[in-house]
């Protein structure tokens, strides 16, 4: 996780109404949910932490005040947070966020770029394992965003100090989801400035973005355009003017068994080839593809 090299997959960031209703949605999707983490600047989450180092991390507003005391301090996480629920609404999925070593040397690359967001931002908060034991997390991190997008960003997470608590109670997924292998984007507008924002943010200068697939060390980010996407996932993707993070596909042991837990929780789900497609509701502010590794 270096910041001389390609950035891996971190997390991905689920803006939500409700982290109730987020929690409820993704405990029928089948997944364990982490207790509510607050953040010091008015945001909070309920995060699904994966074994393979990666999570989701549907957001909620849990103080309006210190939200919008923060974002006019320069808060860029909270800025753009704001920014995605007044153009799209309070549902979605807003950010795909990277690993890195060195979130200064990122923001250095973004600024340089013409591609940073704003400011660098570090922060701390508690977290607490399954068991309820807690200890603090420390991060920095970088933006990156294409000018006047109110759409998707990207950021670099720093780990400044990980909390010594067991995670895996919480990796335990009854889905059978051991890892995030793809993130899917939808194209609009200008294709090739989406390329290059995603290009610099996850540090590949030469990225091999034939067929809109760039290769994370630990996932592939793949970059559809709107008929594309709907004939692989047989959704509509809608006409977006601007790059828009759509869907995210998890490795998982058994699709018989996923497809079994799903309906025995009444979600609806489609299936095609190896993929379980779910699509997105409150919650869930994504689509779901629950893919069957050999």
């Amino acid at each position: 996780m270096t910041s001389s090299g390609i950035h891996p997959l971190d997390h991905l960031v689920l803006p939500t109404q409700s982290l109730d209703a987020a929690r409820a949605r993704l405990d029928a999707l089948g997944f364990v949910v982490a207790p509510t983490g607050i953040h010091p600047f008015g945001t909070e989450n309920c995060c699904v932490f994966v074994a393979d180092g990666t999570y989701l991390e549907p957001l909620a507003i849990g103080s309006e005040q210190a939200a919008t005391e923060a974002a006019a301090e320069g808060n860029v996480f909270v800025a753009r947070d704001r920014l995605y629920r007044e153009s799209h609404g309070n549902e979605g999925f807003s950010a795909v966020v990277l690993g890195t070593d060195n979130a200064d040397g990122d923001h250095e690359r973004y600024v340089k770029a013409g591609l940073s967001a704003g400011d660098t931002l570090s922060f701390s908060r508690t977290f607490t394992d399954a068991a309820g034991k807690s200890d603090t997390a420390s991060f920095k991190l970088a933006f990156a965003a294409a000018h006047g997008q109110t759409d998707a960003f990207l950021f670099t997470c720093q780990r400044i100090n990980a909390p010594k608590v067991d995670r895996a109670a919480l990796q335990a997924h009854p889905n059978g989801v051991d890892g995030i292998v793809e993130v899917i984007a939808i194209s609009g507008g200008a294709p090739a400035e989406q390329h290059r924002l995603i290009s610099v943010a996850v540090n590949d200068p030469s990225a091999d973005t034939q067929g809109g697939a760039f290769h994370l060390p630990n996932a592939i980010l793949t970059v559809l355009d709107a008929a594309s996407f709907t004939a692989r996932f047989g959704m509509p993707a809608g006409a977006p003017s601007e790059l828009r993070f759509a869907a995210v596909g998890f490795s998982i042991r058994d699709i018989d068994a996923a497809a079994s837990l799903l309906a025995a929780n009444a979600i609806e789900h489609d299936m095609s080839g190896n993929d379980v497609i779910v699509r997105p509701a409150p919650g869930q502010g994504a689509a779901f593809i629950f893919r069957e590794i050999q």
